[in-house]
């Protein structure tokens, strides 16, 4: 099948891999344009992109396409029989989603109608979820509302980060959309009963609030590591808490309860595992706790 494939993060590059060894003819990759990324800032292109150039496919990496004819014109004449889109990151216009004879297929990381939008593995650790899995679906205008082709579930275990999360659900949908493209299931709409949205998560986001419950606490940590990481304040020092289990353990929210780092919530207690102070390396927090100054070591805000 003649295919164009649109994706950018690390998320998407076991797809793209997946399509070219099921034999697919990859007429072109589209990909986010290259960025500035390290201490230099060099241009750097994104994961895909670079998979894509040592695979020697054809890459486009416009910075938009929305209203964009002459991109619309291109995408058209690449004569595609589909279209497989993975976090590509930019809106598809109506004209690009109908130039495909068999229309364009997003790798959706969620059980739709489930965690709609930019964030739905850390949203479903964050809610607690039991499960997750990716849905193939056939894209519409609407934000991840299309008609379903396949669905695959995952299970979140009580210790399941992001990045563990993340890495299963990039294996299903690789194997997911192979699938789909070989057998065309029937495309079944989306109930709107139940339908939620995973907002895109800013920095903000990381606070710790010391009066939430341990429970969400810990999956706060879990979900948001390693972006936008979690954090919280003693004394002056702004900490990344980059690992942490709940305990038992009683007190004012924010009150460390022992050498091991442990710290009271709203209800039980916060076990800090792995930390980090300013421009320090990661430590226990027994070891952070030994490296500050006693006047430090009483409360987090």
């Amino acid at each position: 099948m003649r295919l164009a494939f649109l994706g950018s993060p690390d998320f998407a590059v076991p797809a793209l891999h997946a399509l070219r060894d099921a034999g697919h003819d990859i007429a072109c990759v589209y990909s986010q344009p290259p960025r500035p990324a390290g201490r230099r800032n060099a241009l750097t292109p994104t994961a895909v992109h670079a998979a894509a150039d040592a695979m020697g496919l054809m890459v486009r990496t416009p910075a938009r396409v929305r209203r964009d004819a002459a991109e619309h014109d291109a995408f058209a004449a690449l004569s595609l029989d589909a279209a497989v889109v993975v976090a590509y990151g930019l809106i598809l216009p109506a004209p690009m989603l109908a130039a495909p004879r068999r229309g364009c297929l997003n790798i959706h990381a969620s059980l739709l109608p489930r965690w709609r939008g930019a964030a739905p593995i850390q949203a479903a650790i964050l809610a607690g979820d039991r499960e997750s899995g990716v849905t193939i679906m056939r894209m519409d205008e609407g934000l991840d509302t299309g008609p379903m082709l396949l669905r695959g579930t995952v299970p979140i275990t009580d210790r399941m980060t992001t990045p563990d999360l993340h890495d299963a659900l990039s294996a299903l949908g690789a194997r997911l959309i192979v699938q789909a493209l070989a057998d065309m299931p029937p495309a079944v709409p989306q109930p709107d009963e139940g339908a939620t949205y995973a907002a895109k998560l800013s920095r903000a986001d990381g606070r710790i609030d010391w009066g939430r419950d341990a429970a969400s606490l810990d999956r706060q940590v879990r979900a948001l590591n390693p972006w936008p990481g979690t954090f919280g304040q003693l004394g002056a020092e702004m900490i990344k808490i980059l690992a942490a289990h709940p305990v038992a353990g009683s007190g004012v929210a924010g009150t460390i309860l022992d050498t091991d780092l442990t710290v009271a919530c709203g209800a039980g207690a916060l076990r800090l595992d792995r930390v980090q102070r300013p421009g320090r390396p990661a430590m226990s927090g027994g070891e952070l706790l030994r490296g500050i100054p006693d006047g430090m070591r009483q409360t987090f805000s």
